[in-house]
């Protein structure tokens, strides 16, 4: 097929070039079905306990025959609801929160289910057996999911338990799209080979011609080639409408997935949506959300939230402050200008951790500059103190922040704060980052801090102002807690 340059695509291997029998895919795909029966099995086991523990605690020795059956159904009703909420769908496994909203969605369902049922048949299900025996299986639930992930992630980090896809469009979006997969093996990807179209147009073009029919022919021939399990295709606009269709059909007979990349980028689930629009499926994406009630929301958050903390560290900020004081001349505060939401500048606080002629040493160690081309950064900087080593490394001298998150100048979660230098260097794309305000820890803190490119990290940040959502904003602050315990990047 590559050799042949007369038909209108070929295909190009890309990672394993050598012909792979078909029968190697399902042994490719053997954990799937692996996968699935830890989740049912793990899932009917943390059911049961989680009913036997209910029952116990509420009823202790003297547990009625009813409440045995309903102690034997409710596992039954629990596998049935996580099944109808897609949990157990060999798309989701191991990539992205989609098993975990299942699961979610599932404890919501059998709540539901259980009130009904007992409103209809006008039987008494005492509520103190409903309240510990559901959630007690969520929790379960969800942490076996979460076991199950990071058991997976680790072993596509060597290679395994890959699906492997055959990528069709044109040279540029393919190229876009590999490198996306091949970015995180964690989600499971791994390309085999792309498929791209001839780049010689046909002498006399006829619209009614099976040009696209015999593309279609050529990508079927690569899936039984090289034994993929998905074909992507790249926002290719000679494959699509009912061409596009007829290939689903054809891979749907050979089990294989079709999945279809829009071109659009760092645009987060939630924010996209389909919608049947006179008889075609249009991709809508939502707008931003910048204002209104999901930033009070988040202000409301930040406040009570940080007010905890605050109160929580008082006893571990007066220790750091004593000791930085005792160790080193100069106050023990770091005062900073910084620019927020809007473009507003304010007064950042942080523990000292350098000398107090810092900035005037600054100039003399520009020639061993470890930054990231814009951010000034020396990973054995001279300036810091001994006690500033320290405090660097578990971000405990950024704990006077949570007093500007107090006063509404940064949140516990956003973009990292600029300095005024850095902001008059922003392209008009970069000042998108403005929209929200900066945050104590965020994205870049949880991807790599100080080891990332200037890019990289205003990539992370305006990915965060596109798509921020409170749920984004509990799930980075969980992350923050290894980021910080690690200490990668931190310099």
């Amino acid at each position: 097929m590559q050799g042949d340059r007369r038909g209108p695509v070929w295909v190009v291997p890309a990672v394993v070039p050598a012909v792979v029998p078909r029968s190697a895919r399902f042994t490719e795909a053997s954990w799937v079905a692996r996968y699935r029966r830890i989740a049912v099995g793990g899932d009917l086991a943390v059911a049961l306990l989680g009913v036997s523990a209910a029952l116990v605690t509420r009823f202790g020795g003297q547990i009625s025959l009813g409440y045995f059956v309903l102690g034997a159904v409710l596992p039954i009703a629990w596998l049935a609801c996580v099944a109808l909420e897609r949990g157990y769908e060999s798309r989701y496994f191991g990539t992205g929160p989609e098993e975990f909203r299942s699961v979610l969605r599932a404890t919501v369902a059998l709540t539901a289910l259980v009130a009904v049922t007992s409103y209809a048949t006008k039987s008494q299900v005492a509520r103190g057996f409903v309240v510990l025996a559901v959630p007690l299986t969520c929790l379960g639930a969800m942490t076996l999911r979460w076991l199950l992930h990071r058991a997976i992630a680790n072993r596509r980090f060597v290679g395994r338990c890959m699906r492997r896809v055959l990528v069709v469009g044109h040279d540029e979006q393919v190229t876009t799209l590999k490198r996306h997969l091949e970015e995180r093996p964690a989600d499971g990807y791994v390309v085999v080979a792309t498929c791209l179209p001839r780049g010689v147009a046909a002498p006399e073009p006829d619209p009614d011609s099976e040009r696209l029919g015999r593309a279609e022919v050529d990508i079927l021939a690569a899936v039984d080639l090289y034994g993929v399990d998905v074909v992507a295709v790249a926002a290719d606009p000679e494959l699509a409408g009912h061409s596009l269709r007829r290939l689903s059909w054809a891979l749907e007979q050979r089990g294989v997935e079709l999945i279809v990349s829009p071109g659009i980028v760092e645009v987060a689930g939630p924010r996209i949506s389909i919608r049947p629009v006179a008889g075609l499926s249009l991709l809508h994406l939502e707008r931003p959300s910048v204002s209104g009630g999901p930033h009070l929301l988040k202000n409301i958050f930040d406040r009570v939230v940080g007010g905890g903390l605050l109160l929580m560290a008082t006893p571990l900020l007066l220790a750091v402050a004593l000791v930085v004081r005792l160790t080193s001349r100069g106050p023990v505060l770091f005062r900073q200008t910084r620019v927020g939401r809007a473009g507003a500048e304010f007064t950042m606080l942080k523990f000292r951790t350098m000398g107090v002629d810092a900035e005037e040493r600054k100039a003399e160690l520009h020639a061993v500059d470890e930054g990231n081309g814009v951010l000034f950064k020396v990973r054995d900087d001279p300036r810091v103190t001994r006690v500033g080593r320290h405090l660097r490394r578990f971000s405990l001298d950024e704990l006077p922040q949570l007093v500007n998150v107090l006063r509404g100048e940064m949140s516990l979660v956003g973009p990292r704060p600029p300095l005024p230098a850095e902001v008059a260097r922003y392209a008009i794309d970069d000042a998108r980052r403005m929209l929200v305000k900066p945050g104590l820890t965020g994205l870049w803190q949880v991807s790599g801090r100080s080891d990332l490119t200037w890019e990289e990290s205003m990539r992370l940040d305006l990915r965060y102002a596109d798509n921020w959502s409170i749920a984004l904003d509990l799930l980075i602050l969980w992350k923050t807690a290894r980021a910080v315990l690690g200490s990668a990047g931190a310099y």
